[in-house]
């Protein structure tokens, strides 16, 4: 894993530092910038209890490599601090790079407005490979969202929805708001940027390292108020 991970890493390059650009070309990837008002509100899927008060967001894009491979140490370090922290999963489609990635996050988006938004988050990374050079991906999209359960009529429905690319702009502006280089993935500890190099080490994404930031972030809050400590 160590070598594909830095392969993809220097091969990437210029994907860890480009510009974002509003999605444009096929429906199955149209941005409608119109409806990414300031009115709209980034979405707030998230996971686990958050007793100590810390949130991890992630700003990803569902046909990135290298999000996919922090995919599964991700997974790990959700089942460690599930109690503690919340993590949570915004949309950063690199659409340059990219171009099914916007459409992925409409997959997830319109599984989300089926309760089921963890579900198709976890088919798009497992399955990424057989979507992300599809000239049809939502035919494909379709197929998980059987799988998962969905009504699928519905799930088509909105995935063409406004509502939906309503949510990824909102995602989109959320980011923009940070300051930060549009790059993939991103992730704020309690609204601190992360340098993605503190998380890997020389076998590739490092749960040890994202597990002492963490800790590190829970101590601080403890000390700052101490009834966090339970």
């Amino acid at each position: 894993m160590d070598k594909r991970f830095l392969a993809i890493l220097a091969g990437l390059a210029a994907v860890f530092v480009g510009i974002f650009v509003i999605a444009q070309g096929s429906s199955n990837n149209k941005n409608n910038s119109s409806s990414s008002g300031s009115s709209n509100q980034p979405t707030s899927h998230i996971e686990g209890q958050g007793k100590k008060g810390v949130t991890l967001i992630e700003y990803g894009d569902y046909q990135c490599p290298v999000c996919e491979i922090y995919y599964q140490p991700l997974k790990q370090v959700y089942a460690q601090f599930s109690q503690d922290i919340y993590f949570q999963f915004r949309n950063l489609p690199l659409v340059t790079a990219h171009p099914n990635a916007f459409a992925a996050a409409r997959a997830a988006e319109a599984a989300g407005l089926q309760n089921k938004y963890w579900q198709m988050h976890d088919a798009l990374y497992d399955n990424q490979t057989s979507w992300a050079s599809s000239n049809n991906p939502l035919t494909i999209f379709k197929t998980y969202a059987q799988q998962i359960g969905l009504d699928v009529n519905k799930f088509t429905t909105d995935y063409s929805s406004s509502k939906v690319n309503s949510a990824i702009n909102a995602d989109l502006a959320a980011f923009q708001k940070t300051g930060q280089q549009q790059a993939t993935p991103t992730f704020f500890l309690d609204g601190k940027y992360i340098d993605n190099h503190q998380l890997v080490d020389s076998t590739g994404v490092s749960v040890d390292k994202f597990a002492a930031i963490i800790n590190a972030e829970m101590a601080q809050k403890i000390r700052a108020n101490p009834a966090n400590k339970q």
